[in-house]
């Protein structure tokens, strides 16, 4: 059936909440992945040297804001060619970019758990599982471009050393 057109608004509908509030949300993103696993912490460059969330750092609100904006686009994509493709130049190197910190199958539901918890939260009453389906979905498609993309820079040395 693919990502419907409800799927999408509501993702929609719940950004434009979130687009209200941007250093708050991020600041909320990154506490609760770091209760969640505590060690991501010096995978942030931003976050390697401090001992506690810093409010004021543009660089935390600019990695969180681009979450936030990959996960939603990645709705829009759904909904009109019913899958995710990372175009632009800096997006392409995401895969290697998280291959280089070590991210795992474990980091990717931390951040999606607190994505969903970071939305369930701004959006309030607003809130549903529906929605949270919704901004799911975008993401675990999000997340499977990126991990394949892992995937295809690991095999890129093995298939030039033949």
């Amino acid at each position: 059936m693919g990502f419907t057109e409800k799927q999408e608004a509501l993702v929609k509908e719940s950004w434009k909440v979130m687009k209200q509030n941007i250093p708050e949300h991020s600041l909320r993103f990154f506490t609760l992945i770091l209760e969640m696993a505590p060690a991501v912490k010096n995978m942030f460059p931003f976050l390697k040297d401090s001992d506690e969330i810093p409010q004021n750092n543009l660089k935390l609100k600019a990695h969180a804001l681009i979450v936030f904006k990959m996960t939603c686009n990645s709705a829009i994509q759904l909904r009109e060619k019913g899958q995710v493709v990372l175009r632009d130049v800096p997006l392409k190197h995401l895969g290697s970019v998280h291959l280089e910190k070590g991210v795992v199958d474990f980091h990717f539901e931390v951040v999606k758990e607190a994505l969903l918890g970071t939305i369930k939260e701004a959006v309030g009453e607003s809130w549903s599982d529906e929605m949270g389906g919704a901004w799911g979905e975008a993401y675990d498609q999000l997340a499977a471009t990126i991990k394949t993309q892992m995937e295809e820079e690991v095999a890129q040395p093995q298939l030039s050393s033949n």
